[in-house]
């Protein structure tokens, strides 16, 4: 929800004071919050306000990248930034648990709070906005979604990340559970397998519109891998454990084309919408994986009821990402190509 608000702010206010405002108020404010808590709506509170503390961070830097550097780059360097913060979400894992034991989860994130507030002041010291667009031209969201490229190009951001982080953030533990009768060991070594490959999307995709001259065969072939990924899981799943790993690694891997899709995205926009546009894409593909999050729980729910086999229900999740996918791509197919 925070994109549209977001994207208004870099275009006029610039990514330094967006991003040094919300990260301190939100994020560091939301996480003092969240570690002086005594009841569950002021965890729910704390919890909002570090997403809304934390929505300018990634759109910001792309605003940035897609304002300063030659646009040609565009989709090596938001590739990179997004492998690089991916590390981060695996690296803190284990020296959280370290702190919380020693300290305790209050104190830990106390202290977390402390260095986001910190990072806050940093960002507002350092960064430097890029230079101000004098123009006398105006324009909102409603202008971009009014440009006919982006009619072809939404419906796979919408998507795009969906089976990937679906299958990761919610699928893959209860399947391997229920399916492989997996212990928790074994759960947490194959999501992060998972994680890892998601990690290495991002920097495989990075150079490739460059090498291939093209964006949009770069993004329709990598997500076609991943959609036919998940048909094969529904086919061969649960035939044996690690080959349903490997193929659940290719979705993840073959499902972070997103920086792509920014990069494709953002040579339509003009300069002084390029904070709306950004952020416009982070919130269909923001926005999807809730969506299919949602979707794909309620298709789950509905076919417990009906079958006592334990895979049918997540073939039954598998079969619609797959679906969804196939549509989307044939939406893509209709798109212009353009690579700066």
């Amino acid at each position: 929800m925070m994109q549209i608000p977001v994207g208004w702010a870099l275009d006029t206010l610039g990514p330094k004071r967006t991003t040094a405002a919300l990260l301190a108020i939100g994020a560091g404010g939301g996480a003092m919050i969240f570690a002086m808590a005594s009841a569950p709506w002021q965890i729910g509170l704390a919890v909002a306000m570090i997403g809304m503390g934390c929505s300018p961070a990634l759109m910001a830097s792309y605003y940035m990248i897609a304002r300063i550097f030659p646009a040609p780059t565009f989709a090596t360097m938001a590739a990179f930034l997004l492998g690089l913060g991916s590390l981060g979400n695996i690296g803190a894992a284990y020296p959280m648990t370290m702190l919380v034991e020693i300290l305790g989860w209050r104190q830990s994130i106390l202290m977390i709070g402390g260095i986001t507030v910190a990072v806050a002041m940093l960002c507002y010291l350092i960064v430097r906005d890029p230079p101000k667009i004098i123009t006398t031209q105006r324009g909102s969201v409603l202008d971009l979604l009014r440009m006919r490229a982006m009619w072809f190009i939404l419906p796979l951001v919408l998507v795009n990340h969906a089976p990937a982080r679906g299958l990761r953030g919610l699928w893959i533990g209860p399947y391997f559970t229920d399916v492989f009768d997996a212990t928790v060991v074994e759960v947490g070594t194959v999501t992060s397998i998972m994680a890892i490959a998601m990690i290495a999307d991002s920097f495989f995709y990075r150079p490739l519109d460059r090498i291939f001259g093209t964006r949009k065969w770069v993004i329709f072939l990598g997500n076609l891998c991943g959609a036919l990924l998940c048909f094969l899981l529904y086919l061969t799943g649960g035939s044996e454990f690690w080959s349903t790993m490997g193929i659940m690694a290719g979705i993840g891997f073959f499902g972070a084309s997103f920086p792509v899709l920014v990069a494709h995205g953002r040579s339509f926009f003009p300069d002084h919408l390029m904070g709306r546009g950004v952020t416009l894409i982070s919130l269909f593909g923001i926005g999807g994986v809730g969506l299919m999050q949602n979707i794909s729980a309620k298709v789950f729910d509905g076919q417990v009821i009906k079958t006592t086999m334990p895979i049918d229900p997540y073939n039954s999740v598998i079969l619609v990402f797959f679906g969804i996918m196939l549509i989307r791509l044939t939406i893509y197919l209709f798109s212009q190509d353009r690579t700066d």
